[in-house]
Parts: structure tokens; C-alpha cells; sequence
């Protein structure tokens, strides 16, 4: 199903409009390429699961080392994962505050 006519034009403004009053957001949607917290968000859980997956083939295959490296490398994943999280940016502030 295509748009109308208006219906395009609509976006076409609205999406003049995003333009216009913010270019980084505008910039990071027309690229395609995840940043900021997506990214942290897609690097923080791939590393988690690479390194669960390295876990659980060092203890099948009996090889430490292996699963030493596993779980050290899920760990710094879950640090990178939550280390962006808004959780660490609501610690320091107060009930009046507003969020950030």
C-alpha cells in the first residue's frame, strides 16, 4: 500500500522540520547506523553472549582457560552494557530534580 499524496507531503515536512530543529538526530536516523546508546546497547550484549558461549565450551570441552576467558569477557560486556544505562545518570540526583 503506497501513501497519498498528502500523506507524503506530511512527511516530507515533518521530516524538514526534524531537519531544521535537531541535525544530529536527523543525521543519526538518515545514516542508518546505530550510536550512542544503541550501539553500547548492541556491543555490551553481543559481548555477553560471546562470552556465555565461551563459558559454556570451556566447561563442555574441560579447557579453564576458556571458560576463564568467557567469563571475563561477559563481564566486561555487562559493565560496558550498564555503564550507559540511565540508571548511573539517576544516582547523583535528588526527588526534585528533573531527569536529565
Amino acid at each position: 500500500m503506497s501513501l497519498s499524496d498528502e500523506e507524503r507531503r506530511s512527511l516530507e515536512e515533518l521530516e524538514r522540520e526534524l531537519a531544521s530543529t535537531d541535525p544530529d538526530l536527523a543525521s543519526e536516523l538518515t545514516s542508518g547506523r546505530p550510536r550512542g546508546a544503541a550501539a553500547r546497547t548492541l556491543v555490551g550484549s553481543l559481548a555477553v553472549l560471546c562470552g556465555f558461549v565461551m563459558m559454556i565450551a570451556g566447561i563442555m570441552t574441560q579447557i579453564v582457560v576458556l571458560g576463564v576467558l568467557g567469563f571475563l569477557l561477559a563481564s566486561a560486556g555487562a559493565y560496558w552494557l550498564l555503564a550507559g544505562t540511565s540508571f548511573r545518570r539517576r544516582v547523583g540526583r535528588h526527588d526534585g530534580d528533573p531527569a536529565p
